[in-house]
């Protein structure tokens, strides 16, 4: 509450509760889930200089609660609502209670109204007014929203029980912050799952809070369609609980003449389905989120070392049409094989076409554990790098044109200081490897 604002408010409080050489003051107890320099200070100030230190931490390497799940999933900010609206669904679905923080408060307004979030939100942030954020919490003990999206105003200092879910759209500027925002769940005893969305350029922050926190994050991929089909069944034969008797005597006689048409099973999942708003499903990439990709695994019979191993079985049993379509290849845990994205539309065809090896392609339900190194701001992988060029080689002018960008970058560092004329040249070398160069954007 003193981080946050609140020191004048709570020096007033201090100043009613306690008297002069009174023995009769009330006992100072200052709670803190982290222990900064400034926590030292306030304990200083407010409290007998003989106070007791009590540290539950200590020299623990694990700072965040240990009954809380700390899960990663890469998303580019344009898919995030659409995929957080899956997350919430999956992991707390619709009677689950889940608090979404974002870093700006115009963050917090947009995500609370994105048609994505199906469940009722509401946002707090600090240009709410205190009246209105006493209501807004009320509701959210109460059970009259599910969703609270809020700035870090709701990371600490609030005791909120039976929150299932803690979603971080992004990683935070400071681990002290990711602690709190996750120890909104795994409560009195609870287990919780806080799950923090990034983009490929946040992967060393991310890396920064595993290091300091002294946790991993488990790596895992969107929600599947089969995810969301499971967890909106269940919300659906739920609500048939709350049906009574007497209104399903008036929907006999429809329900029969559903029956005759289209078969008891399938009526029924349609009823379903219908019920659930699942009425289609567009499948995603369970590497980077995006839409209208078929995340696929090549496995290996035995141990590679990169992933042009995996480029040269492509390019032997597929027509280099069908190669051509892979983007986003990466390097299985254990070298046992790679993983990558496929059009949705050249899926079915890619398996078809696959035979006669001892290579096994496959369509996983869940993001397979990838290799990763850390490079200090970047999480990449050397042996993918090495593989991208030397795989794509049996295919005309890729790796001539990634060779052509890496030189033209290197003729723009050597004439930074030039002339006008140098910055010419400059320009050029950079449009030559802008269309030489082959694209590996993830974002």
């Amino acid at each position: 509450m003193l981080d946050l604002g609140f020191a004048e408010q709570v020096e007033d409080i201090i100043h009613e509760s306690y008297k002069t050489d009174s023995e009769d003051n009330p006992q100072t107890l200052l709670f803190s889930a982290t222990c900064p320099q400034w926590v030292y200070k306030v304990a200083k100030k407010y409290m007998k200089p003989r106070y007791e230190q009590v540290d539950l931490v200590g020299k623990m390497t694990q700072k965040a609660a240990t009954t809380v799940e700390h899960l990663a999933i890469q998303c580019h900010w344009s898919q995030r609502p659409a995929v957080i609206g899956d997350v919430l669904q999956v992991y707390s679905g619709s009677e689950g209670r889940a608090i979404i923080f974002c870093e700006t408060k115009k963050n917090v307004t947009e995500m609370a109204m994105n048609p994505h979030i199906k469940q009722n939100a509401q946002c707090l942030h600090g240009d709410i007014a205190q009246s209105q954020r006493e209501i807004t919490l009320k509701g959210f003990r109460e059970g009259s929203f599910k969703v609270l999206v809020a700035t870090n105003v709701a990371a600490r200092g609030l005791d909120i029980p039976e929150v299932d879910l803690v979603i971080q759209s992004s990683p935070p500027q400071d681990v002290e912050s990711y602690i709190h925002r996750s120890g909104r769940t795994g409560r009195a005893g609870r287990t919780g799952i806080c799950i923090c969305f990034y983009q490929p350029r946040e992967r060393g922050q991310l890396r920064y809070v595993e290091q300091k926190a002294g946790i991993t994050f488990k790596r895992v991929g969107v929600p599947s369609t089969m995810d969301l089909v499971k967890s909106k069944s269940m919300d659906a034969i739920r609500s048939l609980a709350s049906v009574s008797y007497a209104a399903v005597d008036f929907f006999r006689p429809s329900a029969q003449r559903l029956i005759e048409e289209k078969g008891a099973v399938d009526a029924l999942a349609a009823a379903l389905a219908h019920i659930s708003g699942a009425s289609s499903f567009e499948p995603r990439s369970l590497i980077t989120s995006d839409k209208g990709f078929v995340t696929m695994t090549l496995e290996s019979p035995e141990e590679i070392q990169d992933v042009s191993c995996a480029w040269k079985e492509l390019n032997r049993k597929l027509n280099s049409n069908a190669v051509s379509q892979i983007t986003r290849m990466f390097l299985l845990k254990g070298n046992m094989g790679v993983c990558f994205d496929v059009p949705t539309t050249e899926s079915e065809s890619l398996q078809a076409e696959w035979h006669d090896s001892d290579w096994v392609l496959s369509v996983p339900a869940k993001l397979p554990e990838i290799e990763e190194y850390y490079d200090g701001n970047t999480s990449s992988n050397s042996r993918q790098r090495s593989g991208w060029s030397s795989g794509r080689s049996g295919r005309s002018g890729r790796s001539g044109g990634r060779s052509g960008g890496r030189s033209g970058r290197q003729s723009r560092q050597g004439s930074r200081s030039g002339s006008r004329q140098d910055g010419r040249r400059r320009s050029g070398n950079r449009n030559r490897s802008r269309s030489g160069g082959h694209k590996r954007n993830f974002d």
